[in-house]
């Protein structure tokens, strides 16, 4: 949560601290565009500690999956994000991606890694 303060996002419902595990639930509330939204996701895939695979279950998107892929390298842990989604809306959904959303979600996930390295530095 604290690598998403920009946005005020919280986890409000499931998995809330700690640890998230196979086939678990988090619902997630934050303000992105000057309103509130909620996401709720499950972990769909796990294979600790080499990735795992969150899928949206209700939220605004029309389909939502993001995997988080860890490799360690010489004591170096790599992590690379691979978010897959579709817009609802038709048209109006892919102009709003197109001009706000792609760029959005791109920085919202580097400052959240950016965040979790210099965590994992310390």
């Amino acid at each position: 949560m604290e690598s998403a303060m920009k946005s005020k996002e919280k986890a409000i419902a499931g998995v809330t601290s700690g640890m998230i595990s196979a086939n678990e639930t988090v619902t997630w509330r934050g303000k992105h565009f000057g309103m509130y939204f909620t996401h709720q996701s499950r972990i769909t895939e796990f294979d600790r500690p080499h990735y795992f695979v969150d899928e949206m279950e209700k939220g605004m998107f029309k389909s939502f999956r993001h995997e988080h892929h860890f490799e360690e390298s010489e004591g170096i842990t790599t992590m690379t994000d691979i978010l897959t989604y579709e817009t609802p809306y038709g048209i109006f959904g892919k102009l709003f991606d197109r001009w706000l959303l792609k760029k959005h979600l791109t920085q919202f996930l580097i400052g959240r890694n950016e965040f979790i390295q210099k965590c994992a530095s310390i």
